[in-house]
């Protein structure tokens, strides 16, 4: 793979790409002077604008071919038209095949989210069920990310949720141990999950392995898809008994049934000719779209989820679903049949690019008939409902944020709001919190807390910690990006407080010489009433207040709610964080196998602390170096 941009050409190019483009500033010459060093290979390109931005990243099967269509403006839609006539310079990347030149697109358009690209915006990872194979009695988890640990994975489940649900009713079922291992063996006697029969308590010898292996079969076959075999199976066992008086453990095996039963009724449709599917439906209308994806493993429903990609108003669905394809599923693994309401364009193409992500044969198919046209109806019927609500809420959202430019005078609606709050107990734990909100509603993504950590900031001083968090905001803002060119500078700020918060900020941005960014302080008012909430503006003056019921009222309302809810989960969370932490954790050379010598020689980490050094090396496993350490550590080296 080799790549050429300006001012170097891996390619072979002797002449520096700026100098090509010399003669025009951007459009269609810039991009023609490329052609005559363009080799006819795969590879990918970049357009990029002025100032150096990636306007769009596209694949071709031949570099030369696929640019010179960009020479001209006729024929493109209105979306490539812009990029086209925004152009400054071009980067390219050659590669051995076209499919590697999709993957490596995939990828870039993930990393550089173009502007005139077709991009996923959430791509979560998804949790999966792993039942542990490197302990004699494995252990039943959720599980994210890449697949390290030794054991079966089962999945993907679309949600946090559907995982939840499914190994909370698999607990009930099988009894298999959810704790870790370094619990697992430090366990005395049964803990809260064995008396209330979700775990058959290997940890203290009340199953044996043998019996616990027969567990985790029965939990591997009906994950697999066999349930109706270990429904059987526990039925006769239920009735055996039964007959043999056995009441208590007929109850047991009759709780599994239902618990099993609860499982499949969650699942929903459970397709009987489908084994494995991955069933992605796309719907576009008003220049927005919806993809909704449902996963089918072992003729099991786990779950669906709806995508927004960012598109553009002229794209058509089947470039959407393509786009949508390569970069879902980079760094996941697709099913064997993935099942399409459109063709995607190049389908061919990316049904050996996922095959080669995957190491084995990925077959995309578009059904005209039977269950698996029906599963692909009821997919699509999904997103053009998700996008219709999408619509609704995003009109909604666009009056509400006009509403606010009216209130608080502003030239335009905002399109990214920052909320900002503290929150701490008399100074203790105390955090600073921004939420983020535009024309999507919520953007939880870029949503921040900040740890309080300036010594010179009195514990309890709101006006100290709200000028240390904008600080630390704006100085980052204005490092990487001074020019104001990313949709991360807010068009509002909110402030949760009155008009000491607000000159505090105010503050702040004289310091920084940040201008043109509106802020507004929101107080409780005197009767600290929802409802009577008091504006205040930097310039000074009187406060002000909006109409009782105003929308407009409502929605502010909300924001603030929302950041502090952030804040305070934020708070409670460092707070949490420090009860649990033992003065132990941080010692040097101290692991888990030291720390319960320790504990159970000394009886507490406090003991531990107050320990002589003659002490500390009568504990067995700690060396006179390690015990010399301890002692240091703990006394401050005197």
């Amino acid at each position: 793979m080799t790549e050429t941009n300006a001012p170097q050409s891996p390619l072979g190019f002797d002449e520096d790409a700026s100098n090509l483009a010399r003669d025009a500033t951007t459009g269609p010459e810039v991009i023609r002077s490329y052609l005559l060093r363009l080799p006819a290979r795969p590879g990918v390109y970049r357009m990029l604008g002025l100032k150096g931005e990636v306007l769009y990243v596209g694949k071709a099967r031949s570099l030369k071919a696929r640019v010179s269509n960009y020479t001209r403006l006729q024929g493109n839609s209105t979306r490539i038209q812009r990029m086209i006539l925004s152009t400054a310079s071009m980067m390219f990347v050659t590669t051995p095949t076209e499919t590697e030149a999709l993957l490596l697109e995939a990828n870039l358009i993930k990393q550089l989210k173009p502007r005139y690209n077709v991009i996923l915006r959430d791509d979560k990872s998804f949790a999966h069920i792993v039942v542990g194979a490197d302990h004699p009695f494995p252990q039943i988890k959720k599980h994210r990310g890449a697949r390290t640990r030794a054991g079966r994975y089962f999945g993907p489940f679309a949600s946090a949720g559907a995982v939840n649900r499914t190994l909370n009713q698999l607990q009930k079922a099988f009894l298999l141990r959810t704790c870790s291992d370094s619990m697992f063996e430090n366990r005395t006697r049964p803990c809260l999950l064995y008396q209330i029969k979700r775990c058959s308590a290997p940890c203290v010898g009340l199953i044996d392995e043998a019996d616990y292996a027969k567990l985790v079969k029965d939990a591997w076959r009906f994950l697999e898809g066999r349930s109706t075999g270990v429904q059987e199976e526990l039925a006769v066992r239920m009735r055996e008994a039964s007959a043999a008086m056995e009441f208590e453990q007929a109850a047991i095996y009759r709780d599994r049934i239902a618990a099993l039963t609860r499982v499949q009724q969650n699942q929903g449709v459970n397709p009987e000719t489908v084994e494995e599917a991955d069933v992605v439906a796309v719907h576009a209308e008003g220049g927005q779209a919806c993809v909704q994806v449902f996963f089918f493993r072992s003729h099991q429903n786990w779950g669906n989820r709806a995508y927004f990609p960012r598109t553009g108003s002229d794209a058509p669905e089947e470039e959407i679903l393509a786009a949508f394809l390569a970069q879902f599923y980079v760094g996941k693994t697709p099913a064997k049949l993935v099942l399409t309401s459109h063709e995607p364009e190049d389908s061919d193409l990316v049904a050996e690019a996922l095959s080669l992500a995957a190491g084995r044969k990925v077959t995309l198919a578009r059904p005209q008939r039977g269950e698996k046209r029906l599963l692909l109806e009821h997919a699509l019927t999904n997103a053009k409902e998700a996008l219709a609500r999408r619509m609704a809420e995003s009109a909604a959202q666009t009056k509400l944020l006009a509403g606010v430019a009216e209130a608080f005078g502003l030239e335009s609606p905002p399109r990214r709001i920052e909320v900002y709050d503290n929150s701490h107990i008399q100074g203790a734990h105390a955090v600073g919190a921004m939420i983020v909100a535009g024309p999507e509603g919520f953007e939880k993504k870029a949503y921040r807390k900040f740890n309080i950590r300036n010594a010179a900031v009195t514990p309890g001083d709101d006006f100290g910690m709200m000028k240390e968090v904008l600080t630390r905001r704006f100085q980052r803002l204005l490092r990487e990006d001074p020019d104001r060119e990313s949709a991360e500078w807010p068009d509002l700020i909110l402030i949760d407080g009155g008009a000491g918060q607000v000159a505090a900020v105010r503050e702040v941005m004289a310091e920084l010489g940040v201008e043109n960014v509106a802020m507004i302080g929101v107080a409780k008012g005197l009767e600290r009433d929802a409802g009577k909430e008091e504006f205040h503006k930097p310039s000074g003056g009187r406060p002000f207040m909006l109409p009782h019921r105003d929308p407009t009222l409502y929605f502010v309302q909300r924001l603030r709610d929302e950041a502090h809810r952030f804040a305070i989960g934020a708070h409670r969370a460092k707070r949490s964080k420090a009860i649990g932490q033992n003065p132990l954790d941080d010692a040097p050379g101290i692991g888990p196998a030291r720390k319960r010598a320790l504990l159970a020689h000394f009886g507490s980490a406090k003991a531990v602390a107050r320990a002589g050094l003659a002490d500390l090396k009568a504990v067995e496993g700690i060396s006179g170096k390690m015990a010399q350490a301890l002692h240091d550590f703990f006394n401050d080296g005197t």
